[in-house]
């Protein structure tokens, strides 16, 4: 088994590695600091959230500082909270490597503090791009004596919008660097950067997508309706919980946050609306245990490095199954074993199955516990709970004497039966009568067809290619509109419109949610279409007279006026 000596770290660096406890590097570790420190390649890294990359690209970074005077590292991350938590690992790394200086610059954060930081010196700068142009503006950073580029998290920087802050940062460092480029995934515009900024990387795999073997894939089966109750009630049986509530959007998240807290959770949420000031307070918390439960948005949620984490609860399952794997790997880490849970419908299902072939991991159907199931958990815990209570003899002892008074009427087992009432009365009460919320209703409907939620109806949308959407992106903006928890089917986009194949149910929700949006300042328009046997858009007979959402955009321009179409009113619409 490798060690981290063997890798050819400082003696400086094996000695806070030693009294962090790292014993053995991580696989990503093994590979990435020979090649970073030994070779001086340029590095392209397959490797997601929890594997051990900060110390992969940390430690290399940290040796190989010539203490110039200059800036000599500089390390990209997507979020402000990421940012905090790599610079947090560095100066843990180099706590017996005296004179090191980093200095992490953020958005959301006084950029005068930050620049006064700057000016004292920094070896390493660990910033997110936004704010590293803004302080190249004002040319209070500067790049050209940089020898190492690390792009942390690449993939997400680019779905965040930063393509052109990252283009513009590498093409005015120098060329003469080494360039580390670590992501979960490998999407075109990834290996872009890889091919115009790097050269002849080194590329390393950890099939990103692979679960860890410590994590449990659990999920429960319910109607949309019940997804809160369910969430309730898996917290109510799991005493010691301490984990992250996953939300697709920040008004879910502040609502599923709001309604845990006047249910008597110790919660909060975490997610883009907050001030920088807010957010720090609410990670404090819950990296000292403050907080049982974290209700948090998946850009809130990274660089959330909390080694203990017991439970990752999905709301619902994220559209783009790549993320269950970034959110289930925030338990689990370190070795420690960890609960990955997913509220789901029926429509989920084939996402299940394919989430099982994707990280190779095999996912168990729970039962939402019934009532009387919370119940004797609850006074299961409550009962442990006071077997392994140790009393403060000396500071009861003064009280003791007032128990005894008043109880000495009441026998051993009337004291149990007081005890059990007044621990279990609000529980009893809110669980008598409970009704069973699992959904049984059998297996995976076809599309189109009837049965549970309903068919699949389909919606035009008045936006296309023209401003900007793919299929992927068409689903991150649903999802940013507040409807991620909507069942989408088939999506075809065109130039100027698109076509969504949504669960009947959502219909009006759909309707009224994005008939109040905006894309490019242009309000969006969502027009309802028929069913058809293949599950899209039925085509009307030439001499049908329609809308050009009842159709192909093509079809409509065809057919002119004798097939009940306008070029005028076409152009116009298009």
């Amino acid at each position: 088994m490798t060690t981290f000596k063997e890798l050819g770290l400082d003696p400086e660096i094996l000695l806070a590695l030693e009294k962090l406890g790292f014993e053995t590097p991580t696989p990503v570790q093994a590979q990435a600091i020979p090649a970073l420190l030994e070779e001086n390649t340029d590095l392209v890294a397959l490797a997601q959230t929890g594997t051990g990359k900060t110390a992969a690209f940390g430690l290399p970074l940290l040796q190989k500082l010539e203490f110039s005077g200059f800036t000599e590292g500089l390390v990209l991350a997507p979020t402000r909270e990421l940012c905090m938590q790599i610079s947090r690992d560095l100066e843990t790394f180099a706590a017996f490597k005296p004179g090191v200086s980093i200095v992490p610059v953020y958005g959301g954060a006084s950029i005068r503090d930050q620049i006064s930081l700057l000016k004292k010196g920094a070896n390493v700068v660990v910033a997110t791009p936004g704010r590293l142009i803004d302080l190249l503006e004002r040319k209070a950073v500067h790049l050209d004596q940089i020898r190492v580029i690390v792009l942390d998290e690449a993939d997400e920087m680019l779905n965040m919008g930063f393509q052109e802050d990252i283009d513009h940062i590498l093409s005015h460092a120098p060329k003469e660097r080494q360039t580390c480029l670590f992501s979960a995934t490998m999407p075109p515009e990834v290996r872009s950067i890889s091919k115009r900024y790097m050269h002849n990387p080194r590329e390393i795999s950890l099939a990103a997508n692979t679960s860890n073997a410590n994590i449990e894939h659990h999920y429960y089966v319910v109607r949309e309706k019940h997804r809160y109750e369910a969430v309730k009630r898996i917290l109510d049986v799991v005493p010691d919980v301490y984990g992250i509530l996953f939300a697709q959007t920040r008004s879910l998240c502040q609502e599923l946050a709001e309604k845990l807290i006047h249910d008597g959770y110790n919660a909060d949420s975490l997610h883009g609306d907050l001030s920088q000031a807010q957010r720090d307070k609410v990670m404090g918390r819950f990296r000292n245990k403050n907080l049982n439960v974290l209700v948090a948005t998946d850009v809130a949620a990274r660089g959330i490095d909390v080694s203990d984490i017991t439970h990752v609860i999905n709301y619902s399952i994220p559209n783009e199954l790549e993320v269950y794997t970034h959110r289930s790997g925030r338990t689990a880490r370190a070795g420690k074993k960890g609960i990955s849970i997913s509220i789901i419908g029926q429509r989920d299902l084939q996402k299940i199955h394919r989430l099982e072939k994707m990280t190779k991991a095999h996912f168990t159907q729970m039962q939402v516990p019934a009532g009387d199931d919370v119940v004797r958990a609850k006074f299961s815990h409550f009962v442990d709970e006071l077997a392994a209570e140790e009393p403060d003899q000396q500071s009861i002892h003064a009280y003791l004497s007032i128990f005894y008074e008043k109880m000495k009427k009441i026998t051993r087992e009337e004291l149990i039966e007081k005890l059990a009432s007044l621990e279990l009365r609000k529980f009893i009460e809110y669980y008598e009568g409970a009704s069973d919320i699992n959904d049984s209703s059998s297996g995976r409907r076809e599309r189109g067809s009837e049965g549970g939620n309903g068919q699949f109806q389909k919606f035009f949308l008045s936006v296309g290619e023209l401003d900007g959407f793919d299929k992927k992106t068409m689903l991150r903006w649903l999802n940013d509109c507040g409807l991620g928890n909507v069942d989408f089917g088939k999506i075809r986009i065109h130039r100027t419109h698109t076509f969504v194949e949504a669960d009947q149910d959502s219909t009006q929700r759909i309707m009224d949610t994005l008939n109040k949006e905006k894309v490019n300042d242009r309000k969006v328009r969502v027009e309802l279409q028929g069913l058809s046997e293949d599950g899209f858009t039925k085509r009307k007979k030439p001499g049908d007279k329609g809308k050009p959402g009842d159709y192909g955009k093509r079809d409509y321009y065809n057919k002119g006026k004798d097939g009940g179409g306008d070029k005028k009113k076409f152009k116009k619409r298009y």
